[in-house]
């Protein structure tokens, strides 16, 4: 069927999507640290909410809904390297001060 990524929390899915895909028992994971990364799991669709970055990822089909795990995974291990390079930057305010 597809997939749909959307960069924006706000645009996604739409009324027809949601209507299509999103309908039926749903099984709801939750990942990272403080559960923003969010994966939906429908019959027939995969939905993925990244709460940090405000992305959203539709899965459609029987096809490309195992590809949920995966990106889920990815989208985790992103969110951790980010950290850890926040972690490990110093500012040069912080520098001058000697932290």
């Amino acid at each position: 069927m597809g997939i749909f990524r959307f960069e924006n929390k706000y645009a996604a899915p739409t009324r027809q999507q949601r209507e299509r895909y999103m309908k039926g028992e749903v099984e709801e994971h939750h990942f990272g640290p403080e559960g923003e990364i969010i994966l939906l799991l429908y019959p027939e669709a995969a939905y993925l909410k990244d709460d940090i970055d405000g992305v959203r990822v539709l899965f459609t089909g029987i096809r490309d809904k195992p590809h949920a795990v995966e990106e889920a995974r990815r989208m985790v291990e992103y969110h951790q390297l980010a950290e850890e390079r926040m972690k490990s930057f110093t500012s040069g305010n912080q520098a001058d001060r000697g932290e």
